[in-house]
């Protein structure tokens, strides 16, 4: 009879083989992570209770949540350029001090939206990029549903995360290819795509799009 097929993982621990490398590459991860008693135990009771298949796939589904779960708690990387953004407040993910600072390159290398709008405050249609705030949410491994934006001169106003993830609310860095500088409501401005939503032109809203933003705090 044939013997059923196992990876073989760090430590000399056993991966039952599904789809091999998908195990064998989260348990790796979750290993190097000084998670080995808890894998072991988690395979014991999933065997005990679910024989070798059920096995197989609870083991699957635990690696899946354990790796994003250790993803959102690693830290973030330290800014090596100016920093421009600071967020607090209910996150995980952290570089220093319990917040998580941001300069220009790791702001860029988040997920980026672009808008191309009129403004109640530009003249003229622009066109806006900038990292997305859900994907700055995201980041940070937050857990709330409000992101109280805070401008330089403290100003400040609450942006409901539902509503930017729907409408793609980006914090802009440049309009029109250059990066905005404070006098011309940079480093960083809340947008909303207000000409492909005009139910977006509320007063509600525009006090919403915080320009000169710093800090975001998650509530």
């Amino acid at each position: 009879m044939d013997q059923p097929r196992h990876s073989t993982t760090t430590h000399g621990m056993q991966a039952p083989f599904c789809g091999g490398r998908v195990i064998d590459s989260g348990m790796t991860f979750l290993l190097a992570l000084g998670w080995e008693r808890l894998i072991m135990g988690v395979l014991i009771t999933l065997k005990q209770c679910l024989g070798r298949r059920g096995m197989t796939a609870g083991l699957g589904f635990f690696l899946l949540m354990s790796c994003v779960s250790a993803v959102h708690a690693h830290p973030l990387p330290a800014p090596e350029g100016k920093v421009m953004l600071t967020v607090e407040g209910n996150i995980s993910r952290t570089n220093g001090d319990g917040v998580a600072r941001f300069d220009r390159d790791m702001l860029q290398e988040l997920p980026q939206g672009t808008t191309v709008t009129h403004t109640p405050w530009t003249e003229g249609a622009s066109h806006f990029e900038g990292p997305l705030l859900g994907a700055i949410y995201d980041a940070v491994g937050a857990r709330g549903d409000s992101l109280h934006v805070v401008a330089l001169n403290d100003f400040a106003a609450d942006v409901p995360l539902p509503e930017a993830r729907e409408y793609g609310v980006i914090l802009a860095m440049q309009r029109d290819g250059e990066p905005m500088p404070v006098r011309e409501y940079g480093p960083l401005f809340v947008l909303y795509p207000f000409d492909d939503h005009p139910e977006l032109q509320t007063e509600e809203v525009r006090f919403r799009s915080v320009w000169q933003v710093a800090r975001i705090v998650v509530e």
